[in-house]
């Protein structure tokens, strides 16, 4: 369809969902339709199976969620042509619509800032009249935690962490890479893992110039891990989000701009509700590092080697023709996580993980200084906050092996004296913050 027809699409509906008990597959159909025509598009997910057929109660439950999972996975098609009109297509609880809502617009904020779209960060999804059945009640929160792995820190500090506790978890990815079956298979947990196939037509209208852009699509990583752990009879799922993910990176037209939102608290809280009103899950979600720092976080990394040799906190590794190469050593990501962990390892040895030494490599310093507030604003990507990047020098700048490193000595001579007063004003070594983490699992939390 050409791009012009595309953009005249005034409506985006969702015609209906299915799902094949017998092989785990859910079809998700959806429409954008309006005077240049129709288009249509078919998402596939595929649900790992337990080894014995699900109770009635269980697939009820089951399809609740993912009547969830078939409105907020929309967001990928909805995008190539930003719709003024969103047609839900069944009768939703003010939780579930508050989610919806939010998923299509501050999920979607980064997107809409990019392409100069405001009208998406203002979208009112049509909810259809009439009653929503009551969900039965459905509590997991005693059985076995289904632990998200993303092969980064952050994922790998939780597994531990819950496995330190005595709380059994069970991996869990979707579309795992083979970074994130390494890291699977140095836990020396059985893993379990969904497949999610975006339709074809999207990419080939994104080739053609459709509207693209980042997408919230954590929201619809988690409700697939919530659907996988109520089909298999597992407990709650936990996130490896940190407190940072909350910090927007910039305002536009008076909405906040966050690469991270659907990590940040706030969808943890929008998805819970939704999922404890429209499905009557009891502890359905939760992220266990919600009140941690990135510093916070990599300290604890430091503490486990065993993960040295797969773990990879950065995106752009995964397209690498090289899939040795675990980090690209290039981008936000890597300059944060490495800036991260220095502090807490040998330079050797953090030096070994990423196969580089970032802060010895003067064309890092731009970027360095997107970092630590010297220049625009923060990146958008996966990184902690400003404040978090000066700490993290401010130690640096103490130690002997790193004090001198060219990097350090350029920027503890570029960040102002505000950023330092902030920084020191800031415990990033306090847990602290909103966050759901249930008391049973709290004290999976290492003092540290």
């Amino acid at each position: 369809m050409p791009n012009e027809q595309l953009r005249r699409m005034d409506a985006f509906t969702f015609p209906s969902y299915s799902i094949d008990l017998a092989t785990g597959e859910a079809l998700f159909d959806y429409a954008l339709t309006g005077p240049g025509g129709e288009q249509r598009f078919t998402e596939a997910i595929t649900l790992p199976l337990p080894a014995q057929p699900p109770s009635d109660a269980t697939v009820a439950t089951l399809g609740r969620v993912l009547e969830l999972l078939h409105v907020v996975a929309g967001v990928s098609y909805y995008k190539t042509a930003a719709s003024r009109r969103l047609v839900l297509p069944t009768p939703l609880g003010g939780a579930a619509a508050a989610l919806v809502t939010a998923v299509y617009t501050k999920g979607l904020a980064e997107y809409a800032y990019r392409n100069r779209l405001p009208h998406v960060l203002e979208l009112v999804p049509e909810v259809p009249a009439g009653s929503v059945p009551p969900a039965r009640a459905y509590d997991n929160s005693d059985l076995r935690p289904l632990s998200a792995v993303g092969g980064g820190k952050d994922s790998i500090v939780s597994l531990e962490a819950l496995r330190r506790a005595g709380l059994n978890p069970v991996p869990f990815s979707v579309n795992p890479n083979h970074v994130i079956v390494a890291v699977n298979e140095a836990s020396g947990l059985a893993a379990l893992a969904a497949r999610r196939r975006i339709d074809p037509v999207l990419f080939d209208l994104n080739a053609a110039g459709a509207r693209n852009g980042h997408i919230p699509v954590t929201a619809i990583n988690s409700l697939i891990a919530v659907a996988t752990a109520v089909l298999g009879g597992l407990g709650p799922v936990v996130m490896s989000n940190e407190r940072s993910a909350s910090d927007p990176n910039l305002v536009w037209n008076g909405h906040e701009i966050n690469h991270q939102w659907s990590k940040g608290v706030e969808a943890e809280g929008l998805l819970r509700a939704a999922l404890a009103e429209h499905a009557g899950l009891t502890e359905p979600y939760f992220s266990l590092l919600r009140p941690l720092s990135e510093l916070h976080i990599a300290r604890l990394f430091a503490e486990i080697d065993r993960y040295d040799d797969v773990v990879t906190s950065c995106n752009a590794a995964f397209k690498l023709r090289d899939a040795s190469e675990r980090w690209c050593r290039d981008c936000p990501k890597c300059r944060f996580v490495f800036l991260a962990m220095a502090p807490f390892m040998p330079r050797e040895r953090v030096v070994r993980i990423f196969g580089g030494d970032l802060l010895a490599d003067g064309s890092q310093l731009p970027g360095y200084r997107e970092l630590l507030g010297v220049d625009g604003h923060k990146p958008f990507e996966c990184v902690g906050e400003v404040e978090e990047s000066v700490v993290a020098l401010s130690i640096l700048a103490e130690q002997e092996q790193w004090r001198d490193a060219p990097v350090v000595r350029a920027l503890v001579d570029a960040v102002p004296e505000t950023a330092w007063s902030a920084a020191a004003a800031s415990d990033v070594f306090t847990p602290g913050g909103p966050h759901f983490v249930p008391p049973a699992y709290a004290k999976a939390l290492s003092p540290g």
